[in-house]
């Protein structure tokens, strides 16, 4: 299964509760913090919801 790795670009000060939530629940504190995870549905859910704020590669 293919991983990808997902790059906090954008700080998340004034942006809505729940792209908070989201960018916390990825296990991405400061700009610049980078995390691997699963190339799954649910994961492409939760990036699409907050796709401004980050860069994602895809990791082999």
């Amino acid at each position: 299964m293919a991983q990808l790795k997902v790059t906090l670009i954008h700080s998340v000060a004034h942006r809505l509760p729940k792209q908070r939530k989201i960018v916390e629940a990825m296990g991405l504190h400061r700009v610049n913090s980078t995390v691997i995870q699963p190339d799954n549905d649910a994961t492409r859910g939760a990036l699409f919801q907050i796709a401004h704020l980050i860069k994602v590669e895809e990791v082999k």
